[in-house]
């Protein structure tokens, strides 16, 4: 797919480009990216011997553990929560949307280097490849999703049904994960050192999200600079509609709609501009 427009018979990068397929790129390339996404997932299990059943069997080790860990040996309480059920249906609220973003951070420095095959070829769309990470990151989400409802209705009894506007929160954090994948996979082509990076700064990001505390039990200035954290303002609102059954913050979503599409088009544009180099250092 040509990102140009032609220009007194000159072809020229224009940013409407850029613009125009960050949102009609996934729906023309809909069919390869499923197909891709799939060989994805599945080569993730292949070999093992529950297969597939590992992406549902994962969450739920998971929710045991910091169950367990947390609402047992610890005793820890989430404030307004009666017992460790009701902490653990908290935490993994937060843990599934960070889980999301680390999956597509983790592996956006290498997204070029382990599919060079694809970077002589001319006709593959290149660019499509971080969105097959989100893809792939959305599958796993949706498991652990899944878990997460059988759980929280067996700790409540009942869901909420502002649950139904998680998908208003999902689709700017998927916006973001593309343009983290468009502007780490193009930087990790020659900047190896970046997959350790990456590593690194999802551990820290885990600390500095609330995934395992409330903002409401931070001081004043620690709580300031959680705020600053991308992820603060999802996690906060899921919890909102998946729990607490309160309306998302519509204001606050629309801005971060915006925010994350105007990073996602920076990011692809900085990805457009660097592709031209990535045969010759591959």
């Amino acid at each position: 797919m040509s990102f140009t427009y032609k220009h007194d018979g000159r072809e020229e990068s224009h940013p409407r480009a850029h613009f125009r397929d960050l949102f009609l790129l996934p729906w023309q390339q809909r069919q390869l990216i499923v197909a891709l996404t799939r060989r994805d997932i599945l080569s993730r299990y292949r070999g093992s011997i529950m297969g597939l059943a590992w992406s549902i069997v994962q969450p739920l080790i998971m929710l045991a553990m910091y169950t367990v860990v947390f609402g047992t040996l610890l005793k820890s309480r989430w404030p307004g929560t009666d017992n460790s059920f009701q902490f653990a249906v908290i935490l993994f609220v937060g843990l599934i949307l960070f889980n999301f973003f680390a999956e597509c951070l983790n592996r956006a420095p290498t997204i070029i280097t382990t599919n060079a095959n694809y970077v002589t070829k001319v006709v593959f769309p290149l660019e499509i490849l971080p969105w097959i990470t989100v893809a792939s990151a959305a599958f796993h989400f949706l498991t652990s999703f899944a878990v997460w409802l059988v759980f929280a209705l067996c700790v409540y009894g009942k869901l909420q049904w502002t649950i139904v506007f998680l998908p208003a929160l999902f689709i700017p954090l998927a916006f973001v994960g593309v343009g983290v994948g468009w502007l780490f996979a193009a930087t990790g082509v020659y900047v190896r050192d970046l997959t350790y990076v990456t590593t690194l700064l999802s551990s820290l990001l885990m600390f500095l999200s609330p995934v395992f505390y409330a903002l409401d039990t931070l001081t004043p200035a620690f709580r300031a600079l959680i705020l600053t954290n991308p992820l603060t303002f999802i996690i906060e609102q899921a919890r909102a509609v998946m729990i607490a059954g309160e309306l998302p913050d519509f204001v606050g979503i629309a801005i971060y709609l915006s925010c994350s599409i105007g990073f996602a088009w920076i990011c692809l544009a900085w990805f457009q501009k660097t592709r031209e180099g990535f045969a010759d250092v591959l």
